[in-house]
């Protein structure tokens, strides 16, 4: 077992280049795997969870190069060029692999079989696999409506017109994948504005895809492969941009960042807090927004979190909740009952491990009530194996009086491997260790 030690106090300083995009390397790797011709993806985040979704097609007869830098050259096959693989696919911990996953394989001519590992076998799957079988595909999970899926061939998929009754671009995201198999246009209305990753890399991979008011269209034809370059990831560049706001005498820069207005809900919320930060350079980059993204030292204030920027923060909320825990005043989550349904159940793990510092903070079955303090207290606390609630409480020794000891950090590989390395580099008093 891995855990984080942290020194209190400290500050960030200096310039770094957080890893690729998780949500875009994903897509990146399905995207090409099932496109015609050679791509290559530069940037491409080389985590647990990128990686079990690259093993998965090679699995189904996708030939891949690794080279230096996090580039990856796919030889794709095409829509229909996918291989029966010869036993499970393991997607270990990924919820985004196993959701896209089954959008993209309910079309195809063979069996499949998907699970994961402990954490995401307890994951709900039903809000994918029913609307999936209003088209026709023919899935099954387990009693629980958990992993694994069993996806079994059907003669065909249908169009669908589906509002989505929750906010999940990984609903919306693999529903759209099933409508390149469909007969007819598959539709998604969102409910609130979702990271649209999944149709800015479909219509750049030549797929048609229309866009209706609140409806996102999407109709069936063939991907030509390109180069895709995928910038860092938003939500990595959170755990060091909220670092550097609450840690006095902090300045740091991180370049390259994505700044894809439908995953920067951070941005606002911190920015209502009286954070500084600013953004530099903005450009397009292969489609997607991009900037560096530069932070100083703040006050922060606490405030109350409108539900409809929920889902423009969803990963970002366990740092959030760091953030409201030093800010001055009381700070109001609500709305964000998604969060129950991640690695872990996020709303109780933050509200464990900040009690567990000191903290006064009460748990809704949607949200937070967060009172911050000038200063946290020292203690030991439960990542539950989900990284983001590692990283989180990683950051907020910057602030405590004692030392922090963090549980459970082997999964912060899934999404930022070299996590412990940038943190000391820029000047967290980070250790790992294994415990036995």
């Amino acid at each position: 077992m891995t855990e984080f030690r942290v020194k209190p106090g400290g500050h960030l300083r200096g310039r770094i280049r957080v890893p690729g995009d998780k949500s875009i390397s994903h897509r990146a790797v399905m995207l090409t795997s099932v496109a015609n011709g050679t791509g290559r993806i530069h940037g491409l985040l080389t985590g647990r969870d990128v990686m079990a979704t690259a093993r998965a097609f090679q699995a189904m007869g996708v030939d891949m190069e690794f080279g230096d830098g996090g580039t990856l050259s796919i030889r794709g096959v095409g829509r229909f060029g996918l291989r029966a693989p010869e036993g499970d696919l393991d997607l270990g911990n990924s919820g985004t692999a196993i959701r896209l996953l089954a959008g993209l394989l309910c079309g195809q001519r063979f069996e499949s079989r998907l699970v994961g590992d402990e954490s995401l076998s307890r994951r709900p799957m039903k809000r994918v696999t029913d609307p999936l079988g209003e088209m026709g595909a023919n899935i099954d999970t387990s009693e629980d409506g958990t992993p694994p899926l069993a996806i079994h061939p059907v003669d065909t998929l249908a169009g669908i017109r589906y509002r989505l009754p929750v906010a999940s671009a990984q609903v919306k995201s693999a529903l759209l994948l099933a409508g390149l198999y469909a007969e007819g246009p598959v539709c998604v209305s969102e409910p609130a504005p979702l990271r649209d990753h999944t149709e800015r890399m479909l219509a750049g991979l030549g797929v048609r895809v229309d866009v209706e008011g609140d409806w996102i269209c999407v109709t069936a034809g063939d991907l030509v492969a390109a180069d895709i370059h995928v910038p860092g990831d938003f939500s990595s560049a959170a755990f060091f941009t909220v670092g550097g706001l609450i840690a006095p005498g902090s300045e740091l820069t991180m370049t390259h960042v994505g700044v894809n207005p439908t995953r920067t809900g951070l941005l606002q919320v911190l920015r209502e807090m009286s954070g500084d930060i600013r953004l530099e350079n903005e450009r397009l980059v292969a489609g997607e927004p991009v900037a560096d993204l530069v932070v100083r030292s703040s006050t922060l204030t606490g405030v109350d979190i409108p539900p409809e920027v929920v889902p423009l923060a969803i990963d970002e909320f366990p740092i959030i909740c760091v953030a409201a825990a030093l800010a001055e005043g009381t700070t109001r989550i609500r709305g964000a009952g998604e969060l129950r349904h991640k690695e872990s159940d996020r709303i109780h793990a933050m509200a464990v491990g900040l009690e567990t510092l000191g903290v006064d903070v009460e748990e809704s079955e949607d949200g937070l009530i967060i009172r911050g303090r000038d200063e946290l207290g020292g203690g030991t606390v439960d990542s539950f194996t989900d990284h983001r609630i590692a990283m989180a409480f990683s950051i907020a020794g910057l602030r405590a009086g004692a030392s922090v000891t963090v549980l459970n950090t082997g999964n912060v590989a899934t999404s930022f491997p070299d996590f412990e390395a940038r943190a000391r580099e820029l000047g967290l008093g980070l250790t790992a260790t294994e415990r036995s």
